[in-house]
């Protein structure tokens, strides 16, 4: 990974590094708060946030107001991952980082007819986030490593599900916010099956969150409806999933009622 320049900005509490990274060494913006208050013993929890530049600012402003001691949660370190072109959602960087690969027949049409950008990046991704922005955090930060959340929305919803179906062991909470299960026509499924079969056996203590506006298109909440139900089995083996419907909320407006959810979620102690 290569660092170059970093723009802080105290009044806001945060700080941007802007690196290149990943399998093609591209650019990336990554957007960290500063936690108000000294570590806890075991370190500060993280909550890595995907689509940086929709969700960081939102998020860390709530978690400057919910860790307010006396009563709040423990401070927290939040990492925003962006992409240079400063768009709350870089569809064409996106849909690249947090997919798994697909046929374009397998994709349903675009409202504007064009074509899907590449696809197919996600274990990549994933490996840059395990690989070098997580040990860059770790580097900054005294980590607690049994409180680390992961967050992504819509596509990186998908991302979120996929990195828990193909390596648990990447954070200990799972948040996927109005998951893209269609996507290359609910291949996600088939890891799933994958992964109720291979969890036992790690007997891993794991947190699943699954987001959705009761708004949404109808499919999208059905199939966020039916995953705590396919995954209840593990719940012996340690693997906690939760569903949280937000009523009267779309797939754009439910964002800051997820965030706020994510929080708590991340946060909380055992």
């Amino acid at each position: 990974m290569t660092m170059t320049n970093e723009r802080s900005y105290p009044h806001l509490g945060c700080e941007e590094h802007v690196i290149y990274a990943g399998a093609k060494r591209q650019e990336y913006r990554i957007l960290i708060s500063h936690p108000t208050g000294e570590a806890p013993p075991e370190g500060y929890p993280v909550i890595y946030a995907l689509d940086g530049h929709a969700v960081f600012h939102t998020l860390a402003e709530s978690a400057r107001l919910q860790t307010r001691k006396p009563h709040g949660y423990d401070p927290v370190v939040v990492v925003g991952i962006g992409y240079p072109s400063g768009e709350p959602f870089d569809m064409k960087r996106r849909c690249y980082d947090f997919t798994m690969p697909a046929e374009e027949q397998q994709l349903p049409k675009r409202p504007d007819g064009s074509q899907w950008p590449e696809s197919g990046g996600a274990d990549e991704f994933l490996d840059l986030l395990q690989l070098e922005i997580m040990p860059m955090i770790a580097s900054l930060f005294r980590v607690d490593t049994k409180r680390q959340a992961l967050f992504g929305h819509s596509l990186g919803g998908l991302l979120v599900l996929h990195a828990l179906f193909t390596r648990p062991e990447l954070v200990t909470r799972y948040t996927a916010g109005s998951p893209s299960v269609w996507w290359n026509d609910y291949a996600l499924l088939a890891e799933l099956e994958q992964f109720l079969e291979a969890y036992p056996s790690k007997a891993l203590q794991r947190k699943l969150l699954i987001t959705i506006g009761a708004d949404e298109l109808e499919h999208m909440v059905e199939d966020a409806g039916k995953l705590p139900g396919r995954l209840a089995s593990l719940a012996e083996h340690g693997l906690q999933t939760s569903l949280n419907e937000f009523a009267g909320e779309s797939h754009v407006s439910v964002l800051p009622a997820a965030l706020s959810r994510l929080l708590r979620f991340a946060l909380e102690k055992e």
